[in-house]
């Protein structure tokens, strides 16, 4: 099973991908276990995450494009409250 892939895209890159369309999502700091029925894929706009996955832990937050594979079960610990636009691919 691939991993969870963290990217820095460029503001060129957001609006060629249209992510002000994307569905918005927030959560206050809290811990939650998540299964991922589809691969997703979002850009966080502020806060900080920490997830525990089966391949280690991985950290993101403010700017970072993160992508979660279909199939994939982890433990998302919020840090920072995070607001992010987020689609299923």
């Amino acid at each position: 099973m691939a991993d969870v892939e963290i990217e820095r895209p460029t503001r060129a890159e957001l609006e060629e991908l249209d992510v002000d369309s994307w569905s918005p999502w927030e959560c206050e700091p809290s811990s939650f276990d998540w299964t991922y029925d589809s691969q997703e894929r979002f850009y966080v706009l502020e806060g900080r995450v920490r997830v525990e996955t089966p391949g280690g832990e991985v950290e993101f937050g403010k700017g970072d494009m993160v992508t979660f594979p279909a199939g994939m079960s982890c433990t998302w610990h919020v840090l920072e409250r995070i607001r992010k636009r987020f689609r299923f691919e």
